[in-house]
């Protein structure tokens, strides 16, 4: 589940990163932004929204690989070793066979 969830964060990061870039590139050098569409001229519009927008996105990808990553040590830290039924335990603490010889 953590693989599959820090897969889907870098697709949508390789997929859709390309579009939220460059906010940051156009509010630092020029000071205004613009939205631009296949069939329109560009439109002028706040750098800020476009800012947040681009906040927003890497926001998601953040959290989808962030829970990935999470997953992964959970998964890795695991209760496995807690599901060992008392019958099966041996060593300090766990019961042994009266049929075990003992030095």
């Amino acid at each position: 589940m953590g693989v599959v969830l820090v897969f889907v964060g870098f697709i949508i990061l390789g997929t859709f990163g390309y579009n939220y870039q460059a906010a940051t590139l156009e509010s630092n050098e020029f000071g205004t932004c613009y939205e631009y569409s296949k069939n329109n001229p560009p439109v002028e519009i706040s750098c800020s929204s476009k800012i947040f927008d681009q906040t927003l996105f890497f926001t998601l990808v953040i959290g989808f690989v962030g829970a990935g990553i999470m997953a992964l040590v959970k998964g890795v830290k695991g209760d496995w070793d807690n599901k060992v039924k008392p019958e099966d335990m041996v060593g300090p603490g766990g019961k042994q066979d009266d049929n075990f010889e003992k030095d």
